[in-house]
C-alpha cells in the first residue's frame, strides 16, 4: 500500500491565498495525498479550497477542520457536495467541535451537548449525500419535511474524519467516521490510544482496517530552528482554547507541564507561554529534521497504527518539495 502523506496550510493567519495555491499545485504534482485546509474565525475554509479544486487533479482536498456549530448540516452538505462536484469527487470532510470559547463568543451558538451536535451532523450530512429525504428526529435536530439535495452529488459518500478528544467523542468516532485526527495525544501513548479506537470500531461492527486515523507530524528542514515553530500554536491551544487541549494533555501525563504553559501565558503572553514548553513535551507531539530523519519518523508512526501522515516541507521550491516527498514515500 502505498504511503499517504498529507499537508496542512496556516491559511488563518498571514498566509497568501496565491502561496496556498501554489503549494496546493506543488502538492499535487509530487505525490501528496491530500491537502487540509483549517477555518477558525479568520478566512473560511470552502473558498479557498474552491480555487485549489479549479488548479489541481488529483490531490485529495479537505477541511481541516471545520466546526459543526457555526453552520448547519444542510450547509455543510451544500459545502461539500459542491467541493466534491468541483474537484471531480476528492473532497474529504474534515469536522470537529473547536472549543466553547469560539463557538460561543465568535458565532454565538451554544456550545453543549457537542458529542450529540457532531455525531447527528455526520448522520444528516450521509443521508444529503445518499439522496434520502430528510426525516430525522435527534437532541438537536429534528426534520419533518423531506428536503433532499436539489442536485445529485458526485458521490452518494464522502469521507468523514473527526478531529476528537475525550473518549467518548473518539468512541463515537469509531462508530460513525471514516477517519479520525487524534491531537494532543503524545506520541507516547498514541500506540494504546489508536488500539483502543480500533477496538471500538470493531465492537460496532465495522472493520477496524478501514477506517483511517491521521496522526503523526514531521517537518522537513534543515534549520535547526523549525521546531521551535509549532511552540506558539501548542501554547495557544493549552492557554486559550478552553480545557479540552489543557485536560488532554494533563490526562497523558503532562499536568505539571500544561499547568506552566498556562500560567506563564496568563501572566506573561503568548511569548512566554511558548518559551515554557519543555523539549520533552515538543518532542512527544512533533518533529523536525531532515528528509531520512523524517522518513525513520514516519516508519516508526506506521508501526504505531498511523495511515495518514501530517507532513511540513519547509521549502517553496517545486524541485526540492519534490525530492522530500520522494523521500517519504520509499
Amino acid at each position: 500500500m502505498t504511503r499517504k502523506l498529507s499537508v496542512g496550510i496556516t491559511w488563518q493567519f498571514d498566509m497568501k491565498r496565491e502561496d496556498a495555491i501554489s503549494l496546493a499545485k506543488i502538492a499535487d504534482e509530487t505525490g501528496i495525498d491530500s491537502f487540509w485546509v483549517p477555518e477558525g474565525w479568520a478566512r473560511d475554509a470552502f473558498s479557498l479550497l474552491i480555487s485549489i479544486a479549479e488548479k489541481t487533479e488529483r490531490i485529495k482536498l479537505a477541511t481541516g477542520i471545520v466546526n459543526a456549530y457555526s453552520r448547519t448540516p444542510g450547509a455543510l452538505a451544500q459545502h461539500f457536495a459542491t467541493l466534491d462536484e468541483w474537484s471531480g469527487g476528492r473532497a474529504i470532510i474534515g469536522l470537529g467541535a473547536s472549543s466553547a470559547n469560539v463557538i460561543e463568543q465568535f458565532h454565538g451558538v451554544p456550545f453543549q451537548p457537542s458529542l450529540a451536535r457532531l455525531r447527528e451532523t455526520v448522520e444528516v450530512i450521509n443521508m444529503l449525500m445518499r439522496g434520502e429525504k430528510l426525516v430525522y428526529h435527534g437532541k438537536w435536530f429534528n426534520f419533518d419535511k423531506g428536503f433532499t439535495l436539489r442536485f445529485k452529488p458526485v458521490r452518494d459518500h464522502i469521507p468523514v474524519y473527526l478531529a476528537t478528544l475525550h473518549p467518548k467523542s473518539v468512541k463515537m468516532t469509531a462508530e460513525v467516521a471514516d477517519g479520525w485526527m487524534p491531537a494532543f495525544i503524545p506520541r507516547s501513548a498514541l500506540k494504546q490510544q489508536i488500539d483502543e479506537f480500533r477496538g471500538w470500531a470493531a465492537a460496532a461492527g465495522r472493520d477496524p482496517k478501514a477506517i483511517e486515523v491521521k496522526a503523526g507530524g514531521v517537518t522537513v528542514s534543515n534549520d535547526p530552528a523549525a521546531r521551535d515553530k509549532g511552540r506558539g500554536f501548542m501554547a495557544f491551544y493549552i492557554a486559550r482554547m478552553g480545557t479540552f487541549y489543557y485536560n488532554q494533555l494533563s490526562r497523558y501525563g503532562y499536568a505539571d507541564e500544561a499547568a506552566a504553559i498556562k500560567k506563564a501565558f496568563d501572566d506573561h503572553g503568548s511569548a512566554a507561554g511558548a518559551a515554557a514548553i519543555p523539549d520533552e513535551l515538543l518532542q512527544d507531539l512533533g518533529f523536525s529534521g531532515n528528509a531520512d530523519e523524517c522518513l525513520s519518523r514516519v516508519r516508526e508512526d506506521e508501526e504505531l497504527g498511523v495511515d495518514v501522515h501530517n507532513v511540513s516541507i519547509d521549502t517553496t521550491d517545486p524541485v526540492e518539495f519534490g525530492r522530500a516527498v520522494e523521500t517519504l514515500l520509499r
